[in-house]
């Protein structure tokens, strides 16, 4: 038996009583683990292995498959429910981090991240746009895609004061060095949201959630954030989809 600490990113039902569940865990990555009866499940045990709860489980493996012996909830983020928004933008990190993180792949950093975006989500302590740009970037740092935000690929240059950004490559020019004969693939930006893409993907942990930005740098630094994501994953996400449909109708 095997004691894992990790949030429940999907629930799958199979047959009248029995599900999996997909739980992101620090030490092992993504575990695909069989709950039987689970539709028979009450009180804490039942709220540890549902969507989006943050548990401890107990875990038997026979052959090739977990089974879920027993669980304890940590925190369940009831709060994320209060809300449409919070709850798909929520539902999206997941199906994120169920298509990036790999079996076996450890990394504490990654676990730490979801969680601290829920926190920070649930209890209303930045704004859905920030938070969102922040995981995407963070995210793909983590596993193998951090930019090249240290410099102007041409001169060398640290702080321009208007920058063209690859998303296909990660690194930027300069206005003086960008030559604009693949300027599809290119997004303009200033300073600022260069300065706050280099802390979400160069900051220790502890201190990565400590900036704001004005509302100007929030909507660049979003539509860059998700667009360098999409690109390196090469596929959309449906979850994706529907909280953007969502924020459209809160706008109209």
């Amino acid at each position: 038996m095997t004691t894992v600490e990790g949030i429940v990113l999907k629930e799958r039902s199979v047959g009248e009583q029995d599900k999996f569940i997909d739980i992101l865990t620090g030490e092992n990555g993504v575990l695909e683990v069989s709950v039987k009866g689970a539709r028979k499940i009450n009180g804490k045990s039942g709220s540890s292995a549902q969507l989006l709860a943050y548990s401890r489980f107990c875990i038997d493996k026979r052959g090739n498959y977990l089974y879920l012996n027993s669980a304890e909830p940590i925190h369940i983020f009831y709060g994320l429910r209060d809300s449409l928004s919070k709850i798909s933008l929520a539902s999206y990190f997941a199906e994120v981090m169920r298509f990036c993180i790999k079996p076996e792949a450890q990394n504490g950093d990654i676990l730490r991240l979801m969680l601290n975006c829920l926190h920070y989500l649930e209890n209303s302590g930045r704004g859905e746009s920030f938070l969102k740009a922040l995981f995407e970037f963070r995210l793909m740092s983590e596993i193998g895609y951090m930019p090249d935000v240290v410099a102007c690929r041409g001169c060398g240059v640290y702080e321009p004061e208007e920058l063209f950004f690859c998303i296909r490559d990660g690194g930027f020019f300069c206005a003086d060095c960008f030559e604009n004969d693949s300027a599809a693939d290119y997004i303009k930006v200033g300073l600022p949201v260069l300065s706050a893409v280099r802390h979400i993907v160069l900051a220790d942990f502890d201190r990565l959630f400590n900036f704001r930005v004005s509302e100007r740098t929030q909507e660049k630094l979003s539509a860059l954030a998700e667009a360098y994501m999409l690109t390196h994953l090469e596929r959309g996400f449906g979850t994706l989809d529907f909280y953007k449909s969502i924020m459209s109708d809160q706008k109209t």
